[in-house]
């Protein structure tokens, strides 16, 4: 049985393909202005990455994620937060929270433990503390994702941002950076900016060990750790990239269809 998922966003396409529920491949690319054509360039370099050919191979494909309805070659679709627990769940069954920061959102997610959704907050009316937020709050530094994450891991006392909005927090760097406050420091105000705005929505849905952060953000060392200090728990790590977990999640929900319906190739 070969299923797959592809899990659009609203700045990357990742997409996931398992072979008698093992993963055979997986990709990331950045969003092209068209949602469908984000799904085939991603799904085309995940077919590559697995040694299938057409699309005809596989028993069936799960699109998720803002541009679900734009995948055409998916058999269905679903929610990126079902995806996200399913996915979850899939690589750590004692997970019980999710926090998704997207490109351009932010979500928490409770979960049962049989992994159904009990509860979920976002935040989709802002940036802030959303996977672009962390961008532009970088750039201002002129620093990379990657030189963020070590500079912040460096300060001694954060400084502090408080504006939540991208533009007003971009000039108080400005700011802080001309009364000759320390890169690192900053850095980790930014952290710890994302980190309040987090506890907000965890708050909403209740904090259940264990917790996970999925998305691209869960690749930022120096934030992963700015959480842990505010929730007080050490988060559950991925043996997998945690940017995938939605795609995996929706090749996951591909592959019961697949048996629910005993589709040819389902065993």
């Amino acid at each position: 049985m070969i299923v797959a998922g592809c899990d659009i966003g609203s700045t990357a396409g990742k997409a996931v393909i398992l072979k008698d529920n093992e993963i055979l491949s997986c990709a990331i690319a950045s969003c092209k202005p068209r949602p469908a054509e984000t799904a085939e360039i991603t799904m085309r370099e995940a077919m590559a990455g697995a040694g299938v050919s057409s699309l005809n191979e596989f028993d069936w494909i799960i699109g998720t994620g803002y541009g679900r309805c734009k995948i055409d070659f998916a058999n269905d679709n679903i929610s990126e937060i079902t995806c996200h627990g399913v996915g979850a769940k899939a690589v750590c069954h004692s997970v019980r929270t999710i926090i998704d920061i997207g490109g351009q959102d932010l979500k928490a997610i409770a979960l049962g433990e049989n992994g159904k959704i009990l509860d979920f907050a976002m935040n989709d009316k802002c940036a802030a503390g959303t996977g672009k937020f962390i961008e532009n709050m970088a750039r201002s530094l002129e620093l990379t994702l990657e030189e963020l994450s070590i500079a912040s891991d460096r300060a001694k006392n954060a400084a502090t941002i408080s504006n939540q909005c991208s533009v007003f927090a971009e000039s108080e760097i400005i700011t802080l950076l001309n009364e000759g406050i320390e890169i690192d420091n900053i850095a980790k105000g930014v952290h710890n900016a994302i980190a309040g705005r987090i506890m907000t929505l965890v708050s909403k849905v209740g904090a259940r060990e264990e917790i996970c952060i999925v998305g691209g953000c869960a690749k930022n060392e120096g934030l992963i750790k700015t959480i842990e200090d505010r929730l007080k728990v050490k988060l559950a790590r991925f043996s997998i990239d945690p940017q995938i977990i939605g795609a995996l999640g929706a090749a996951t929900l591909a592959a019961r269809m697949v048996l629910k319906k005993n589709i040819p190739g389902g065993s």
